[in-house]
Order: C-alpha cells, then structure tokens, then sequence
C-alpha cells in the first residue's frame, strides 16, 4: 500500500487525486495538507497546514500548490525521508532548481503534465518535427477562467521540446501577435493562451506546410485523466532511488 501525503488537497487537482485514489487498489491518502480547512473534510484523512507534521520515510508526497508551497516540499521531503511528485506549474527557474535539489536525496518526480494522452502526444510530435523540418509550429492551448499561469505548462513543454529539436533558441517563441509584424519568421513558434469557462485542458500543435497541415490535439475531459498518472507517477517514485526524474520515466 503507497501512502500519499497530498499538498494542495483542497484544490482542484488534489480532490480529483483523492477521488480516484479512493477506487484504485494499493493507495492510500495518509493526510492532507492545505491552508484553506472545511469541518466536512475532516472527517477523512488527517488535515492540516504543516507538511513537516506529516511526511515520513515510504510517503509519497503529491503537491499541485502554488510555487512557495512546491518549493517547500521539497525541502520538507528532502529532509523526511519522502519520495516527491510536483506539479504545480509557472515556477522560475530558482523555484525549479530548488526542487531539482531535493533530487540528491529523495526521488523527485516533476511534470507540467501527468496525461497519459499528452504523454502520447509529445511522442507523436517528436517524431513528427524531422520529418516536417521546414513546417511551421503554432501551439494553442484553453484552460479554466481560473488557471493562475499563462501560457500553460503542457503548452511551454511542447515549444520548448520543439525548439530544441529544431535547435532554435527558446527566444523564438512568440506570444500572440498584433500589429504590423511582416512575414512570420521561419524559426518562430506561436504559444498562443486562452482562458474561459471550465475547460480543463485542451492542446493542439499545428504543423502547417505548403499547401498541407497537421493537427495534433489532446483533450482533457476531466481532472481524473492527470490523476490516473499521478498514481502511476506515485507507484514509480515509491520504489526509485533518489534522483530527479520526468514522467517520461514512467512508461520508460
């Protein structure tokens, strides 16, 4: 049995982890940990704010918080003895080495995205790039009217991959476009952000040539998709030796 410890469990994604573990074999939520209490969840795991007050050698610890909270946890698992999943995205690259850190000493497993189908699409784009080397790359991501960052994780991943099999500097993404702008460049990739309504996650990678296009999209339904490879993150991280790993190394 893979004891969770879940940071950031009054959130969206920490709920949605909690749903399902509750109908997968072989987890458990041992706590919760979170600033904003309900009387009508503490009649489940223990709840409290202190992550310090729960995390133990064999945890798993599953934070999807905000960037002080992430960084946080893995301190707090670095010094416990517990295995680490981060998902929260937007961090700065302080924020992210400080979580790589923890790294030396525990399993840390990080990703801007635990879908299987993203996972599927990522591939699929991989292999799509040098076989359409000329083609342009625009990216075009929905979420929630209440998502915090912008463009989204999954969204800089999949640029950032792209570019660095194009061998083009990060420098070459473009953010939306106005004005008079002229030719779009050859080596640019378009990121393009929308926010509205409750779209959980929808991405598309556009890859359009002379006279032809390629779309590749993946859609989120609902949060148990990312839950659902949380768990399988979990049970990987659980048995790993200390080191920082991808998702990827999931379905290695």
């Amino acid at each position: 049995m893979i004891s969770l410890v879940l940071v950031g469990a009054a959130g969206r994604m920490g709920r949605a982890i909690a749903e399902t573990t509750a109908v997968v074999p072989g987890f458990k939520v041992k706590a919760c940990v979170d600033q904003a209490l309900h009387v009508s969840e503490l009649d489940g795991p223990e709840w409290g704010s202190d992550l310090s007050r729960f995390a133990a050698p064999g945890d798993v610890v599953v934070e999807f918080s905000t960037a002080a909270a992430a960084v946080q946890a893995a301190q707090v698992c670095a010094e416990k003895g517990a295995a680490l999943i981060s998902g929260t995205t937007g961090l700065t690259e302080a924020e992210e080495e400080a979580i790589r850190t923890a790294g030396r000493r525990v399993a840390v497993l990080r990703s801007a995205n635990f879908s299987m189908g993203v996972l599927a699409l990522r591939r699929a784009l991989n292999a799509a790039i040098p076989v359409l080397a000329t083609w342009d790359v625009e990216i075009v991501e929905r979420h929630h009217r209440g998502k915090q960052d912008s463009p989204s994780g999954t969204a800089m991943l999949l640029a950032h991959e792209v570019a660095m099999r194009r061998g083009i500097p990060a420098a070459a993404l473009r953010h939306g476009r106005q004005g008079r702008l002229g030719p779009r460049p050859a080596d640019e990739i378009g990121v393009h952000a929308l926010r509205g309504g409750s779209w959980v996650g929808d991405h598309t990678v556009l890859l359009a040539g002379a006279g032809e296009w390629i779309e590749l999209r993946h859609v989120a339904q609902d949060r148990s998709a990312f839950a659902h490879g949380v768990l399988a993150a979990a049970g990987f991280v659980a048995k790993a030796s200390p080191g920082f790993y991808t998702f990827d190394a999931v379905l290695s």
